[in-house]
């Protein structure tokens, strides 16, 4: 724990020490926010839309950034910190679980920004704090499954420019085909599906419960156990990803580190 916390601040540092890395956390997600709310959304549901829109935003954003994870371990790994690490005293995971806490810091910091910028554009939170702090629970523990994924995405990708790729290239058609910004019911066969099972529906769906923000009465309301369990299903999802993910990185971690 004490190595995995040295490891985080090590990285914070950096953040803050070059404060664009910030960038991709903050502005992106006020873009799409702007983008949907007052481009798409007049013709979407205008501001119950808007209400709607937020918790798919967070939960893209949290997806999104696990990017940051990608990119700085495979930038420490070209540039030789890995091999410094490992001939340390140190756990091999804290490196691993320095890296995806710090990240999780720069989450909060980013859903920090949005719920700001949700309020301007006229998002509320109508739940109790209590089901609102249970709901950014819910999508900070996504953060952190999504940052092991982001950790080992890195890992087996042999240049920082492939792992700047290779961390969004799949994750945009994740995001999409999901009920983060439309209902996943008007979406065609198999698209359906998967947008119903979707752990970015889940996560989307279980905030906008906890928030109490209804969608937009020309929109479907969604159907089957995934939606009428979202909360729960958006744990599962979670916590499966983090079953997977961290052995998976760890792994692959230890190859690398042994070359």
């Amino acid at each position: 724990m004490r190595d995995s916390a040295i490891v985080a601040y090590r990285n914070l540092l950096t953040i803050l020490r070059v404060p664009t890395l910030l960038v991709t956390a903050t502005i992106q997600p006020l873009m799409f926010v702007f983008l949907f709310a007052y481009i798409f959304g007049a013709s979407l549901g205008g501001d119950q839309y808007r209400e709607f829109l937020l918790a798919g935003i967070f939960t893209q954003t949290v997806a999104f950034n696990a990017a940051f994870t990608t990119v700085g371990l495979a930038g420490d790994l070209q540039k030789g910190i890995i091999d410094r690490m490992r001939t340390l005293p140190m756990s091999r995971l804290a490196v691993l679980m320095g890296r995806t806490l710090s990240d999780l810091v720069v989450n909060v910091a980013s859903l920090g920004v949005m719920v700001i910028c949700g309020y301007i554009v006229g998002w509320r939170i109508n739940g109790s704090i209590a089901d609102a702090a249970l709901a950014f629970a819910i999508i900070l523990l996504f953060a952190f499954a999504m940052s092991w994924v982001g950790a080992l995405t890195g890992l087996i990708s042999p240049t920082v420019e492939v792992a700047q790729s290779a961390g969004l290239i799949w994750m945009f058609p994740l995001s999409f085909i999901s009920s983060a910004f439309i209902s996943a019911e008007t979406l065609p066969g198999p698209l359906r599906t998967i947008a119903e099972w979707n752990p970015i529906t889940a996560v989307s769906a279980a905030g906008r419960k906890l928030f109490d923000n209804s969608a937009p009465p020309s929109f479907a309301p969604a159907t089957g156990w995934a939606a009428d369990n979202c909360i729960l299903y958006a744990v599962i999802c979670s916590l499966v990803i983090l079953a997977v993910a961290m052995p998976a990185a760890l792994l692959q971690y230890r190859k690398v580190a042994s070359h």
